[in-house]
């Protein structure tokens, strides 16, 4: 049976998840400018190689983070459900599980996009 402790420790991976989600993608567009960068001055090969070599470990953890985000909405998603057939339907964590769910819900949609 899920626990309104259950459902603020789902909301919080969720928004966890999120916040790792962004910070990746920021990571990727620093990382891809700074590979730009050096291959416009001429960057010694081997440097290049290693700059590109991180480049591809920072986009290789976006659809990893991506899926552990979804599997984290879906625990959401149900523990918020139980909550709410134990006629539990009010109450500051579950408005806040439900804004999270639509505020991930709008991550994905722009990630589709």
């Amino acid at each position: 049976m899920a626990t309104l402790r259950n459902l603020k420790i789902k909301t919080s991976t969720c928004k966890r998840i999120v916040k790792e989600l962004h910070s990746y993608e920021k990571e990727v567009e620093r990382e891809a400018a700074k590979t730009a960068d050096m291959k416009d001055k001429g960057a010694d090969p081997y440097d290049l190689k290693q700059q590109e070599n991180v480049l591809a470990e920072s986009r290789m953890m976006i659809p990893d983070c991506r899926k552990r985000l979804e599997a984290s909405l879906a625990d959401l998603k149900g523990a918020l459900a139980e909550l709410e057939e134990s006629d539990e339907k009010a109450g500051p964590e579950i408005e806040e599980a439900r804004n999270t769910i639509a505020e991930v819900e709008k991550v994905f949609e722009t990630i589709e996009v």
